[in-house]
């Protein structure tokens, strides 16, 4: 019988600005996920338009208490179903549930001395739910939501600051949940930085006097976020004994759309982009071809002492990774089709179908990013996101028929059985992303479910917010039982 090993971590994934709502509850501060406006005049494809945000956005939005309109207020309402949404998480078989804490919840502003305790209490709550079903937490630190007013009033992860605010909430969770939690990420998707810099580093274009002095800014916030992110590191080691922690990126693989070495190097270059991030968690300074971009760029990074050593001495303990899709580059793009993807643009692959939202669907890309990756770092891997995002229907019956979803998890996970046995990878588990529905953050949208569970409610906040089982419910909690094997010995 083909199936993983006994410990493989199965489960599911969401995260906070997502999918807990309570906005408003248990001394909860406003964060960048909380301005966010849903804008259904915008197309979905074209996320930089849904991301564009200006310090006049955001003040509208301090002033009202609307959640039609900024639908990561009321999310899916975990802060209020965390213990039916558990058990359903439980039914399925979960080992491990991978969510966020936001940051908000705990430091409502970012800069206070003393966390929140209601917000502490909660989590208490929520891994306390988790480990009576035996899931263990793999909690990120810190998933596309910064205080509000850290950005506002600081510049966000611009500032130096952002290194003294974020340690100080890292010792805050790490002492709290050090019997609770052992399994942890610092920053999602943190090579994210680059291409939405609001929602990842805090960045509002409008604080800076040029487009120059703004990706001055972006650089700089990427560096308080390795220094900090290794700090979190060194904490973590410090406070749990035991304690895991990993990076974790945006696995955007692209393949040359031709054997043209032009098109070969634009590849090359496109992978570094992201792999750059990766590098410095990993190996402990910054690669030599970043060192050449800031130079062409002219970037200059202001480093306090020692910060170098930091990033030396407390490297991640494994490497985490999203993977949804895959996209083609070329050093000349004229004439050739766009497809969206997980956070950017690239060329489509006329080899590939894609989905309802234009990403394009390569479970063998998959495999291919593993193997990149792990022959890189020499380090475990998880995949820590992976799904269809699909408009689910309910049928006349109530049921929903999510055959597509099936189809595209059990082809993933085939070719992830073969990166570990073919050609050699460490894996550590797969959580499967928004596995109860929850609000996309690619396009803000409800209606762009990903989920196992089906969660009423509609793109504007209309719903009774109720939960219910698709068919890939019961299909995931057999995989989970069999180890994979009703899917790898078809």
């Amino acid at each position: 019988m083909r199936q993983f090993k006994d410990d493989f971590l199965w489960g599911g994934a969401t995260a906070a600005n997502q999918f807990e709502g309570g906005w408003k509850e248990g001394g909860k501060g406003l964060s960048t996920a909380d301005v966010t406006r849903f804008k259904p005049d915008v197309d979905v494809e074209d996320m930089q338009k849904q991301w564009e945000i200006t310090s006049a956005d955001i003040e509208e939005a301090i002033r009202t208490q609307d959640s039609t309109y900024y639908p990561k207020r009321h999310g899916s309402d975990f802060y209020h179903h965390y213990k039916e949404d558990i058990a359903l998480m439980a039914e399925m078989g979960f080992k491990v549930f991978r969510m966020s804490i936001a940051w908000s919840r705990i430091f409502p502003r970012g800069d206070e001395e003393t966390p929140n305790e209601e917000g502490l209490a909660f989590y208490d709550r929520v891994f306390d739910e988790l480990h009576k079903y035996g899931i263990e937490p793999l909690v990120t630190m810190s998933h596309y939501e910064p205080p509000l007013a850290f950005v506002t009033e600081y510049d966000g992860w611009y500032s130096r600051e952002s290194v003294t605010f974020f340690t100080r909430y890292v010792t805050a969770i790490c002492n709290r949940y050090k019997d609770k939690v052992k399994y942890w990420l610092t920053f999602n998707e943190v090579d994210s930085v680059i291409r939405h810099p609001f929602m990842t580093g805090g960045l509002i274009e409008d604080h800076f006097p040029s487009h120059e002095a703004f990706e001055q800014a972006i650089y700089q916030a990427m560096h308080h976020q390795f220094v900090a992110s290794a700090l979190a590191t060194k904490i973590c080691h410090e406070t749990i004994p035991g304690s895991k922690v990993g990076c974790m990126l945006t696995k955007l693989t692209f393949y040359p759309y031709t054997c043209r070495p032009e098109d070969v190097l634009k590849a090359q270059q496109d992978m570094r982009a992201t792999l750059a991030f990766a590098d410095v968690q990993v190996f402990g300074r910054y690669p030599a071809y970043l060192k050449a971009l800031y130079k062409k760029k002219n970037i200059v990074l202001k480093k306090e002492t020692g910060d170098d050593e930091i990033l030396r001495s407390y490297p991640v303990d494994f490497i985490s990774f999203s993977y949804y899709s895959s996209s083609c580059s070329a050093a000349d793009t004229t004439g050739l089709d766009v497809a969206e993807g997980n956070t950017c643009a690239a060329i489509k692959n006329p080899y590939l179908k894609a989905s309802s939202w234009g990403w394009q669907i390569d479970p063998v890309g998959l495999r291919i990013s593993m193997v990149d990756l792990y022959d890189r770092y020499r380090l475990p891997l998880f995949i820590v996101e992976n799904g269809l995002g699909a408009q689910d229907v309910p049928e006349a019956d109530g049921s929903i028929q999510d055959d597509y979803r099936i189809h595209y998890m059990q082809e993933h996970i085939k070719t992830m059985y073969d990166a570990v046995t073919e050609d050699g990878v460490e894996l550590m588990g797969y959580t499967c992303w928004g596995c109860i529905d929850l609000v996309s953050n690619s396009s803000n949208q409800m209606s762009k479910r990903y989920g196992m569970v089906y969660v009423d409610c509609d793109d504007y906040g209309n719903g009774t917010f109720n939960r219910k089982k698709k068919k890939s419910f019961d299909w995931y909690k057999e995989v989970i039982a069999t180890n994979g094997a009703n899917v790898l010995d078809r």
